[in-house]
């Protein structure tokens, strides 16, 4: 009778399975801070674009509704819908008749939820269109800023960081809203050092722009040649905007 021999499938030895989990761990050690450094240099630009859409629907919801809204950042010791003091806080006046003035938290689901990543917070609240003027004089002196809320009756909050009001027609002023990832408590001489961008908002119009703060010899640029601090356009390149680059910039626009 002839003997039949059964079939093994090959298996894999230790030591093979060690090497694998071995490349695996290497891999891995050079991957995953690459990858965690991706994403956290993603979280200021991102911030931006999300806080740009959360302004164009908070207009429409105050067109939609016909109400007057209001958004604000936490003032101290007040904490936001996720339980922390960076999110955005947005507010309804319900009854402008019998309660005016009186605005109430909105807990509908578009408006709460991390509008802000990572450790990304709100260090300034600018009302009114940017102009090269008024950004040259807040360089100049940073320190004893004036907010546009004072005249507004406004007193109850951080004039550095003013509310924005959203009339029920979704109209609203223009207003720059200047977001870093410096220090929570730093104050706004400090954030020099620090990455930032600006989410500019055209309230008449609604659009939006991100761009990164004007240096200071962009700002004389700018004012020697009577052009306006808004590029309408998106614009975070770190290099030095020349003469010619405006006029890349500008024939780009154009083109699109």
């Amino acid at each position: 009778m002839r003997r039949t021999q059964a079939n093994h499938s090959p298996g894999f030895t230790l030591v093979e399975v060690v090497l694998v989990v071995g490349i695996l761990i290497v891999i891995s050690t050079i991957a995953v801070p690459s990858f965690l450094r991706q994403i956290r240099q993603e979280e200021l630009p991102g911030s931006g674009k999300q806080l740009r859409s959360f302004l164009t629907l908070l207009r429409a919801n105050a067109a939609l509704d016909g109400k007057r809204y209001r958004l604000r950042f936490p003032e101290e010791d007040e904490l936001d819908s996720m339980g922390g003091d960076r999110q955005p806080i947005v507010e309804r006046e319900d009854d402008p008749i019998d309660e005016p003035a009186v605005f109430n938290v909105v807990t509908a689901p578009w408006a709460v939820g991390s509008t802000l990543l990572g450790h990304v917070w709100c260090a300034e609240v600018r009302l009114g269109r940017p102009t090269v003027e008024r950004l040259q004089e807040r360089r100049s002196a940073i320190a004893e800023k004036l907010s546009e809320a004072r005249d507004r009756s406004d007193f109850e909050f951080n004039a550095q960081r003013p509310p924005l009001f959203i009339e029920p027609d979704g109209s609203c002023d223009w207003a720059t809203f200047l977001l870093t990832e410096a220090p929570r408590k730093a104050e706004l001489e400090e954030l020099e050092d620090h990455p930032r961008v600006e989410v500019i908002l055209d309230g008449y119009t609604g659009l939006g722009w991100i761009q990164r703060p004007l240096y200071e010899e962009e700002l004389d640029l700018f004012e020697e040649h009577g052009w306006p601090a808004v590029l309408g356009q998106d614009y975070l390149d770190p290099t030095p905007i020349t003469e010619d680059r405006v006029l890349e910039l500008r024939e780009f626009e154009i083109r699109k």
